[in-house]
């Protein structure tokens, strides 16, 4: 499929979580606790944090969350409507998030993968050639706080 002319990636706006939480559904984004408007919105205001989203003809088409804890950048939540997918969204998304995270001061970037998803894992894969390496040594753990 041809690159999307009218795309454009900017930084998500107050008003706009329950487009950013129906993206993530149609996309089969892993679900979280998290996934309210009023979570999403406080997101929004947090100074190392950023919620890109990849916009065109003013509908919300992908989504990737970067966030730096004065260690390292990370990125979560790299979702593109399926209906546009393969279109270079993604890597336009991920250029963006990078240029994000390097202003706050990460030199270090690392991606939370969801592995039962193969079309994420084969995508990440791809950025061999930008920088992003799988990374063997890692096995995450989670704890639900609420």
């Amino acid at each position: 499929m041809p690159p999307l002319p009218d795309l454009a990636i900017r930084r998500c706006r107050p008003g706009e979580s329950e487009a950013v939480l129906a993206l993530w559904r149609r996309a089969q984004s892993t679900p979280s606790l998290t996934d309210t408007a009023a979570d999403v919105g406080r997101l929004l205001g947090e100074p190392t944090a950023v919620l890109l989203v990849a916009v065109e003809n003013d509908t919300i088409i992908g989504t990737v969350i970067g966030g730096w804890d004065g260690w390292r950048g990370n990125v979560y939540r790299l979702a593109v409507d399926p209906d546009h997918q393969r279109r270079g969204v993604a890597r336009s998304l991920v250029a963006a998030v990078d240029r994000e995270l390097e202003a706050m001061g990460a030199r270090r970037t690392s991606a939370l993968v969801d592995r039962e998803h193969p079309w994420a894992v084969g995508f990440w894969d791809s950025l061999a050639g930008v920088g992003y390496q799988l990374d063997p040594r890692n096995v995450r753990y989670v704890k639900t706080i609420s």
